[in-house]
């Protein structure tokens, strides 16, 4: 059956694939030989020498046996897989092209999609299945849009930009139902992910707001900052010793705001989730900082407030550490996110010292950590008496 399929499909699947298919970007090859590999789990599979680094591959039904009339649906998704693209077929389409049954290929340009459409006798009445595949938009990693971040993002009805940039902070923050199976109780309802950027002023200010009781991503808040003490040629040489390399300086120069209009942002932000009241000021209302060390909340905002002309505020004198609570849940030392990222086997997304995906990457060991059982509560608070002073909790912490 195997040899069989093989001539079938060389005869009757690559006859329809003219040049001006293959131009159009799914197959980067005039011509295209097929190697039928070993099945697995009843679904032979099929490469593409040639094709890009994007490739669609078949999902299959929830009961691929049962497949009957009228209709039943198979899945392509795009998976990076190298140099090779993976199609996977299921037997009825096997059986099809054995049989003869008509069946047709389209390879669609942006998105790129997969359509094959199959019709086989299926029963004594001779009805006709028709199966088709429907392709998902590819799942490939795009940079956020640092405009869209910050409100400022002018071309929302621009294709290629929305192509080129994602959107939507929660991409890469996503879980499911399985991720939620030990996951427990909470003291708090929110958890706001922080991990600021810059060492002589701070440059960046990027937020996300977790529910700790379903650990999605509700909303997240990022600014660039303005130093307010420094010359303009010291930002110039600054913001591209640190920004330039990652190729977001320009998008930094157009946006960036003094410390004290991102503060007034802030409040108001978590003033709309209702985590905060200005009136009554205090500290957070269900909702606590997290973050990667204690250096942000401990060194860096004081510094800041102070350079600002500005009072500490109250909702800034408690936070959770997450490199405590690493060393107390796991018993082992984790002294940075990348060491927690690769014990925890999370890859790495975006640019490391981006302020906004280090904070998206510090929320995925959160919702890991999370999924695993931790319980999370303060580390460290700031005493009320002694602004200078504060108060480690954890008697087993990272020094």
């Amino acid at each position: 059956m195997i040899h069989g399929f093989n001539r079938a499909l060389h005869h009757r699947f690559l006859s329809p694939l003219t040049t001006e298919t293959l131009e159009r970007g799914f197959v980067g090859s005039s011509r295209v030989r097929v190697g039928l590999l070993s099945p697995t789990g009843g679904y032979p599979s099929f490469h593409f020498p040639r094709a890009e680094q994007e490739c669609c591959c078949l999902l299959p039904p929830p009961s691929p046996r049962k497949l009957g009339p009228p209709q039943s649906e198979m899945v392509f998704a795009r998976v990076s897989s190298g140099r090779y693209s993976s199609l996977c077929f299921s037997f009825p389409f096997v059986e099809s092209v054995l049989s003869g049954a008509p069946f047709s290929l389209s390879l669609l340009p942006s998105p790129r999609r997969l359509n094959v459409t199959t019709a086989t006798a299926v029963s004594a009445s001779a009805s006709i299945l028709h199966v088709e595949s429907v392709g998902l938009k590819s799942e490939r990693w795009k940079p956020l849009c640092l405009y869209y971040t910050q409100g400022k993002c002018t071309k929302m009805d621009d294709p290629m930009h929305l192509e080129k940039f994602n959107h939507n902070c929660s991409t890469e923050l996503q879980v499911n139902a399985a991720q939620l199976k030990h996951l427990r109780s909470q003291h708090l309802d929110y958890f706001l992910v922080l991990d600021l950027e810059g060492k002589i002023e701070i440059l960046e200010f990027p937020v996300v707001m977790v529910d700790a009781k379903t650990m999605d991503v509700v909303d997240f808040f990022h600014r660039f900052v303005q130093p307010s003490k420094m010359s303009q040629q010291r930002i110039n040489e600054y913001i591209e010793g640190k920004y330039g390399k990652l190729g977001v300086d320009r998008v930094w120069h157009d946006t960036a705001i003094p410390f004290k209009e991102v503060i007034q942002q802030f409040e108001s932000w978590i003033a709309h989730h209702r985590l905060w009241e200005r009136e009554l000021g205090g500290p957070l209302h269900r909702a606590a900082f997290v973050t990667c060390g204690n250096w942000d909340f401990k060194t860096k905002v004081p510094q800041q407030c102070k350079v600002s002309s500005m009072r500490l505020p109250p909702y800034f004198m408690e936070w959770i550490n997450l490199k405590d609570i690493y060393l107390n849940f796991y018993q082992r030392r984790a002294p940075g996110m990348m060491t927690m990222m690769k014990e925890l086997g999370i890859p790495l997304l975006g640019s490391h010292h981006l302020g906004i995906d280090d904070t998206k990457n510090i929320t995925r060991v959160l919702q890991h950590m999370l999924a695993d059982g931790a319980i999370l509560q303060i580390t460290a608070r700031r005493r009320a008496d002694s602004l200078e002073n504060v108060e480690f909790l954890f008697k087993n912490r990272i020094r």
